[in-house]
């Protein structure tokens, strides 16, 4: 057994002396840790925002502890100092929700600066405790004409001088929907007729030169040899990288056994050599620094199974799949997660242009986690990749990142499918950072299969994680299960759907037995595709392997602010909810809403409604005869409302 696992082995041993709440107890007042630090302690992720949410504009309150602790720490473009002819493009509160994807939507606090002309800047004043010698600029430039993306770069000013120009290109960004308005295909091709979405991407920068300290100033400025036609810049984050993690003591090195750090051979066979050499020796295996080129060959996902996998750090060691594009029936590039895994400290980042598992776009799963026995992520970048799809029983994924994915950021489920590895069982979220995916940034899915013989997934923590940006579905989905916890969380500016979804997926989803949410902040929400909302509640349909399932769940404690249509609403068919102590802020529509068609039972106590527009109502019951619902202390009581 390798430290690595012995570690593992220790950890699952204590969530379950926590009462099986996967550490979420020992959280409070600062990250439980496993395997190394947290993330940075002075950076306290969606919390150390400047200009959002802190101070956010809809006025929502930082709540203690909600949301991941990251080691960067990022600033909004449209909080900085504009010049020559820049402009901030956002949206207003209370304007009319746009039938379409927009720049706007999919900005992170749905404000975004554009630099359209020779000269136009913004600049964004470093007053974090981060000397930055890294920065990851979030930002969208045009299509080609007939799709497949440009390149282009932008200039960096560090203290009004010239540091270095940065590379931008769109070959990964502007997906078209089918003209028929369906999701399916997401072909990046603009003559299919499709509106367009997924603008954004991120592009990690080493700062030349020195870091960039507090108090400097960052400017970004199109310049003469910028040859983009307009620029919109997002946000910044900044983070001082620490030196490359040592391989550690009688480890396995991916390069003594071919591996190319140098990214110009195919290094698939040779790490998975040096995988299978340590499963036979009961070794660990070593990633040092370098960028890998794998799946360039040969359809063959990397299989981690039963074997520590420690790389140089997230910024240093890097698996670059790099699929024939179009990417020939079957080809696979997930990596392979499995009992006894131990896999840190990595970035596994992609070509793939298109959503689509195994599909001619090049795209499949970040990592696939399985396994009865246990498994462990730690500390692990995914680009440009599908879902982190996690199943088995007591896996861990904490302290990792995710961006520009085509599928949901982190998926906890039972993988669709009735097998003892696959069960989606005691297992934990906790301290993730997914920005612009493109589903659910977090989501526990438990599905019944066509036959409603897959059991259900029970006993599930998402905790303190953040989701920024979701270009498509929700911040937080909750699908289903049984004792599913999501707790201090912080979603901001879902695109398309609601910040967060409560309630079950298709007619074969299980319904939700009993699911707790607390201590979330809930930012913005209600997007474009259809009507959504702050946070939208459910239950299974008439046409559903379970018709007349309940949904359970508990809000308790949470800021759901900013949305951009009702703050919370509660939708057909059977309910029993428990709503107490919340704040919702700032809605464009109504406050909490119960439409026409619900059954069931509610229970209101403490909560408060605030900052309507002249005309919406705090509390609107259309199921007065069919949903029962107990209310007490709320605000509109306190206000003289019914």
């Amino acid at each position: 057994m390798t430290m690595g696992q012995s570690l593992l082995r220790r950890e699952i041993d204590r969530r379950t002396v926590l009462g099986g709440i996967a550490g979420a107890a020992a959280l409070t007042g600062g990250l439980a840790t496993f395997a190394g630090p947290a993330f940075a302690a002075d950076a306290k992720g969606a919390g150390a925002f400047v200009g959002s949410p802190a101070s956010d504009a809809y006025g929502a309150r930082k709540h203690d502890g909600a949301g991941a602790r990251t080691p960067f720490v990022t600033i909004e473009a449209e909080g900085g100092r504009l010049g020559g002819a820049a402009a901030v493009r956002s949206i207003a509160a209370g304007a009319a929700v746009p039938t379409v994807a927009t720049l706007e939507l999919e900005a992170s606090g749905y404000g975004l600066v554009e630099l359209k002309s020779t000269g136009d800047s913004v600049t964004l004043v470093n007053r974090t405790r981060v000397s930055a010698n890294t920065l990851v600029v979030r930002a969208s430039i045009p299509d080609a004409p007939t799709g497949g993306g440009i390149t282009a770069r932008l200039n960096l000013y560090v203290d009004g001088k010239f540091r270095q120009a940065i590379t931008l290109d769109s070959k990964q960004a502007w997906l078209y929907r089918n003209p028929d308005g369906q999701l399916s295909g997401m072909w990046d091709d603009p003559q299919t007729g499709g509106a367009p979405y997924r603008f954004y991407n991120e592009f990690p920068v080493w700062v030349a030169g020195a870091p960039i300290r507090p108090g400097s100033s960052i400017m970004l400025r199109k310049d003469a040899d910028n040859s983009a036609l307009v620029y919109h810049i997002d946000c910044v984050d900044l983070e001082n990288v620490a030196a490359p993690r040592k391989q550690p003591a009688g480890s396995l090195s991916v390069i003594s056994y071919g591996a190319d750090p140098n990214f110009g051979t195919d290094s698939t066979i040779a790490i998975q050599k040096a995988v299978d050499d340590a499963r036979a020796k009961g070794k660990s295996v070593w990633i040092p620094a370098g960028k890998y080129l794998t799946n360039s060959l040969a359809p063959t996902p990397l299989d981690f199974t039963g074997v520590t996998v420690n790389g140089a750090g997230m910024w240093y060691s890097i698996i670059y799949r790099a699929a024939p594009l179009p990417t020939p029936t079957g080809w696979r590039s997930k990596t392979l997660v499995g009992s006894g895994t131990v896999l840190t400290d990595i970035q596994i980042d992609s070509n793939a242009i298109f959503r689509g598992i195994g599909g001619e776009g090049g795209d499949d799963y970040s990592i696939l986690a399985v396994g009865a026995g246990g498994w462990l992520i730690d500390r692990v970048w995914t680009r440009h990749c599908d879902a982190n799809w996690l199943s088995g029983t007591n896996g861990i994924i904490q302290n990792c990142r995710t961006a520009d994915s085509y599928g949901d950021g982190f998926n906890v489920n039972n993988s669709n499918a009735a097998d003892p590895d696959k069960l989606g069982h005691n297992m934990t979220v906790r301290n993730n950072f997914a920005r612009g995916t493109g589903d659910d940034g977090f989501a526990v899915y438990s599905d019944s299969g066509t036959a409603g013989t897959n059991g259900q997934v029970v006993n599930v923590a998402v905790v303190h994680n953040t989701a920024v940006a979701p270009w498509w579905a929700n911040g937080i989905r909750v699908a289903g299960g049984e004792n599913i916890r999501v707790l201090n969380n912080w979603v901001d500016s879902a695109s398309s759907n609601n910040a967060m979804d409560i309630g079950v997926f298709g007619d074969t989803g299980h319904p939700l037995v009993s699911c707790t949410v607390r201590g979330n902040v809930l930012l913005r929400g209600g997007g474009w595709n259809g009507i959504r909302y702050g946070v939208h509640i459910g239950s299974p349909s008439a046409t559903s392997h379970f018709p007349t399932a309940y949904t359970n769940a508990m809000l308790e404690d949470n800021v759901i602010s900013g949305a951009l249509r009702s703050g919370l609403f509660i939708d057909k068919m059977y309910e029993r909810v428990t709503i107490k102590n919340n704040r919702i802020e700032n809605p464009a529509d109504g406050g909490v809403q119960i439409a026409a068609g619900v059954t069931g039972t509610g229970s209101f106590v403490g909560n408060t409604v605030r900052g309507l527009s002249s005309g919406q109502e705090p509390y609107q019951n259309d199921s007065e005869s069919t949903f029962v619902a107990t209310l007490k202390g709320n605000s509109w009581q306190r206000a003289g409302h019914s």
